[in-house]
């Protein structure tokens, strides 16, 4: 029969990998899901598909820009710059504040990029943890 010690430390595991199966983000840093986050959003705009890139966006970005506005924006900047050949990430940096933003968490997000017209472009996409704990875009910037 286990000791005490050993049935409180099996207990302990036993109630981090629930969570862990409970919370997918269990264990891995703002950098990391939130990287997901952007590449699961960017595959929305690679595929012109604007209005959906819009409305799973975060509530932030959907209040500063209109869903007409955005998607006209979005079919302007990526048309002239062809499919998509690759991407990276080059950077990923957590933050709590940014200019004319609110404090909150956010992950400022660098890819390198490859079009099939812009073969050095960088993309800069800015998820934020929302209330409900998901991380959603909130800011997108091609140079």
């Amino acid at each position: 029969m286990a000791n005490p010690k050993q049935l409180s430390f099996v207990l302990a595991v036993t109630v981090v990998l629930l969570l862990a199966e409970a919370m997918p983000w269990a264990g891995q840093n703002y950098e990391t899901v939130a990287t997901k986050s952007a590449e699961t959003w960017l595959a929305l705009v690679d595929n012109r598909q604007y209005e959906q890139s819009w409305q799973s966006a975060a509530r932030a970005m959907r209040n500063a820009v209109p869903k007409e506005q955005w998607t006209a924006a979005m079919g302007s900047a990526r048309a002239p710059l062809g499919k998509l050949v690759s991407r990276r990430v080059s950077s990923a940096t957590y933050r709590t504040s940014l200019p004319g933003v609110p404090d909150g968490k956010y992950v400022v997000i660098q890819f390198a990029t490859s079009f099939e017209q812009k073969k050095e472009a960088v993309e800069t996409v800015t998820p934020m943890q929302e209330e409900d704990g998901v991380w959603r875009v909130s800011g997108y910037y091609i140079r």
